[in-house]
């Protein structure tokens, strides 16, 4: 049998990876409700791609990705919480506001998914989108679905989680984070 690497995996799923221009350049903001059909369609692509992904792999944490992971410049995000929460769905995300209190947890991105990386971020944001009808909501968001949130609104930023991680902090082998035995741990 072949073992597959799981960027290999992922490519294969249709995710862009590592190293290709679009996840290093900010994405381009839709114009809503002019651009309503679009921003619709490109949603519906995130989720039949986080659909593909979720019969190969399972993300007990919850997931996220973002549309330039799947080839597009735009500001569309998709995140699925853990357990049976309803998806977020985040057009022209922006955070607005953050708490000073950190966590670091580790992090992984479908987009170099052999490593994970251990991650400051803060437990608390607030996040400007904007609605299919272009009215602009702002949520709050802590703890593990602040981190998923945060990670998304990075890539559409044009940025991975390694330029978040602490000076001297590398990323680590996949196999070696799966021996750390560490989930996400948040105080209630």
């Amino acid at each position: 049998m072949i073992d597959v690497r799981p960027s290999q995996q992922m490519r294969d799923l249709g995710v862009v990876q590592h190293g290709a221009g679009i996840l290093a350049e900010p994405a381009r903001a839709f114009t809503l409700p002019a651009e309503r059909d679009e921003a619709e369609r490109i949603t519906d692509e995130l989720f039949a791609a986080m659909e593909r992904i979720g019969q190969v792999h399972p993300f007990a944490k919850g997931m996220g990705i973002a549309a330039p992971q799947i080839g597009i410049g735009r500001t569309a995000a998709v995140v699925q919480p853990p357990g049976d929460a309803p998806a977020v769905i985040l057009l022209n995300p922006k955070i607005t506001d953050r708490s000073d209190e950190l966590d670091e947890q580790y992090e992984g991105c479908l987009s170099f998914f052999d490593v994970r990386g251990l991650v400051p971020r803060p437990l608390k944001i607030t996040v400007e989108t904007t609605a299919l009808t272009g009215e602009t909501v702002t949520t709050v968001y802590e703890r593990g679905l602040a981190r998923l949130i945060h990670h998304e609104i990075d890539h559409l930023d044009g940025l991975l989680y390694t330029a978040r991680m602490r000076t001297g902090v590398e990323p680590i082998p996949v196999e070696e984070y799966r021996q750390t035995g560490r989930a996400w741990a948040y105080e209630q």
